[in-house]
């Protein structure tokens, strides 16, 4: 069984039953030990799961989408305005899952702009405007957070490029690593970099440092950064040695 194939099964069987034992993945996948210890080693260093003694465990601690997107509305509106004064039409915009991708949804209205997402609030707010030509990605359907994931997601991506994403996140470290809550959206996200020329974090003030157990990238991977408040010294710091762009609603910060 190939590594990546292992890795899923690992992550399934953890986020379906909880803490696991290494001799019970052992046992369940039909591989040695050493094996399951090492795929373990590569997931905490990919910030997929946490090691405990014997075994490992993963946590999924994010809100379904309607909550969430009840949440600091104008903040984010703010910053949706702002970066979509950054898209020039003609040009092809990758839409992460989120809520302040959705408010950005919302901006794109009367544009003639190529939008690919796996979103599907994203897709509801887009699929009657005749100007925009919509890709949605396959994969498995996460209902409470509206968002599509999974290896097929994965594979759509590794087809597509993109000028821009807009990328989401649950917090920012002060080194300007970029976290996320839920293991599942990583790889779905880090895809999504892969894919795409530009990318642009969309985090209003609250997500400094915020929260997150799942590094999705660092600084040098991203271009530019939106926010609706001036980010803490740290962190400004960090984003400034990798040459990202700060933008501020109204200014610009580097």
């Amino acid at each position: 069984m190939l590594a990546e194939r292992r890795h899923q099964l690992i992550l399934r069987a953890l986020r379906s039953g909880g803490p696991a034992a290494v001799t019970d993945l052992s046992e369940q996948l039909g591989v040695s030990p050493a094996t399951i210890r090492r795929d373990l080693v590569k997931l905490e260093e990919d910030g997929l799961l946490t090691r405990v003694h014997g075994g490992a465990v993963v946590e999924e601690g994010d809100q379904p989408f309607a909550e969430v997107a009840e949440v600091r509305v104008s903040e984010k509106d703010a910053i949706a305005e702002r970066a979509a004064e950054m898209i020039r039409d003609g040009q092809s915009v990758l839409l992460d899952i989120g809520t302040t991708a959705y408010r950005l949804a919302r901006q794109l209205h009367g544009r003639r702009l190529t939008v690919i997402t796996s979103n599907l609030v994203v897709y509801e707010e887009l699929a009657d405007d005749e100007g925009i030509e919509l890709v949605l990605l396959g994969g498995m359907v996460r209902r409470e957070y509206r968002s599509l994931v999974g290896f097929l997601t994965e594979d759509n991506l590794r087809q597509l490029h993109a000028d821009w994403l807009f990328l989401g996140t649950s917090g920012v470290r002060p080194g300007g690593q970029v976290m996320d809550t839920t293991v599942v959206e990583v790889p779905v996200k880090r895809a999504m970099i892969n894919a795409s020329e530009k990318v642009v974090l969309l985090a209003d003030a609250a997500k400094f440092p915020g929260h997150g157990m799942a590094k999705v990238c660092g600084p040098e991977d991203l271009d530019a950064v939106v926010t609706n408040e001036p980010v803490d010294p740290a962190t400004r710091a960090s984003f400034t040695e990798a040459g990202v762009e700060v933008v501020v609603a109204g200014r610009v910060r580097t």
